[in-house]
């Protein structure tokens, strides 16, 4: 019974250190590309530059978030994914509120640099997608994550892809859509995964009222460690 028990709370812990080492790396990368993406979007003018940095950034503090939470009761996991959805919410506005701007007021941002940037952002966060893959259905707190490393990849694609329709036609119109199309991919994982973070806070929050919520360990040990019976037979 002991022994079994102790396997698989072994077991959780080495899949929470592999996950910690992973969320570290693409922090790590996310943290670098927010710097990188928003002095070239600054310097450029580029509003999809600039809400791709937004992106970065809201991603780092995403999975700051993330390791926060990964050794932490299911409550606590489920309020860390309701913040990541309110601060998607909070950078597709900004987005938009930017996008706007530069509709009135902007200039045609240089295309060449444009491309490089978004180039180089599709392959940090390639590199993060692969990462977080086999991690993608291991629970709210890195679904949440992974579902932001996805977003990146089509936000990076729609840079790229603008910077290349700048250069064709010389205005700043597709670098404006493809800042808003990036704004509307915010709202709606902002709405997906907020949606799910609060069944979750309430699901967990009643079984806590109840007296009913498994410890990581009781989790990690599932049936085998509910029967003192019929463990490790």
């Amino acid at each position: 019974m002991d022994s079994c028990c102790e396997n698989k709370a072994g077991e959780l812990a080495q899949l929470r250190g592999a996950q910690a080492r992973v969320l570290y790396w693409v922090l790590g990368i996310n943290g670098s590309m927010f710097l990188i993406e928003s002095l070239a979007g600054w310097l450029i003018g580029s509003t999809a530059l600039l809400a791709d940095s937004l992106d970065m950034f809201g991603d780092a503090t995403v999975y700051a978030l993330t390791l926060y939470a990964l050794d932490r009761s299911g409550r606590t996991r489920a309020g860390a994914a309701l913040i990541k959805g309110l601060f998607m919410l909070v950078f597709g506005l900004a987005v938009i509120a930017q996008a706007i701007h530069k509709s009135l007021w902007g200039t045609v941002p240089e295309a060449g640099a444009m491309g490089i940037a978004g180039i180089v952002a599709l392959a940090a966060n390639a590199v993060c997608f692969v990462m977080l893959l086999r991690y993608r259905s291991a629970d709210l707190n890195m679904r949440s994550t992974w579902i932001c490393s996805r977003n990146d990849l089509i936000a990076n694609t729609s840079v790229v892809l603008a910077a290349v329709a700048v250069a064709i036609t010389d205005t700043l119109w597709p670098d404006v859509i493809v800042g808003l199309a990036i704004a509307a991919l915010f709202l709606h994982s902002a709405w997906q995964i907020s949606t799910e973070a609060i069944v979750e806070w309430r699901r967990t929050g009643a079984e806590a009222f109840e007296g009913t919520a498994p410890s990581q360990q009781e989790t990690a040990a599932g049936s085998c460690c509910e029967s003192k019976t019929s463990c490790c037979d």
